[in-house]
């Protein structure tokens, strides 16, 4: 498995799995399939071309011939909140979980966190109901410090999020 940041021409490949995690799973993320369907493919090409030339704002993507997995990484940009980083969108495909892919781009993501000058810690947060993603982000060090109750609303039913963090100093 290869594990990389996405460039511009990876934009097709994360184009199809964003779409794909936003419709098999659409509880665990923010965004919805068709909000990032308006963005456009074009619209992808330019975050990734952007992204490029920026170490705060990455996402990384896991190969298996073809994309298996992905995770977004950003810095704060806040001059008080610069010292933190978020992961957002991860997402592997359901046949694919168990293989020790999540935990790969989370290293990636945390490896990368550590060349970055000043950053402290990565948050992240986690549906409730994604009960395997919870277990992998504590696998590699992230702890909870709090709830947040109907963090997320699809349709008439309510999602609540953990919030997690991992201090790298």
């Amino acid at each position: 498995m290869d594990v990389r940041i996405l460039t511009e021409a990876d934009a097709e490949a994360f184009w199809n799995i964003r779409l794909r995690a936003l419709r098999d799973d659409p509880e665990s993320f923010g965004s919805t399939f068709e909000e990032f369907l308006e963005r456009g493919i074009s619209g992808v090409a330019q975050g990734l071309r952007k992204r490029s030339t920026s170490p705060d704002d990455v996402t990384f993507g896991a190969f298996e011939r073809t994309i298996v997995g992905i995770a977004g990484f950003r810095r704060e940009e806040n001059t008080k909140r610069h010292h933190k980083a978020v992961i957002w969108g991860m997402y592997v495909p359901r046949e694919m979980r168990g293989k020790g892919i999540g935990k790969a781009l989370l290293q990636a993501a945390i490896a990368h966190a550590k060349t970055l000058p000043g950053l402290e810690q990565i948050n992240l947060s986690v549906v409730l109901t994604s009960r395997e993603a919870r277990q992998l982000f504590i696998s590699v060090g992230f702890e909870p410090y709090g709830l947040e109750r109907h963090a997320l609303k699809l349709r008439d039913k309510y999602f609540d999020q953990e919030l997690m963090t991992l201090r790298l100093t």
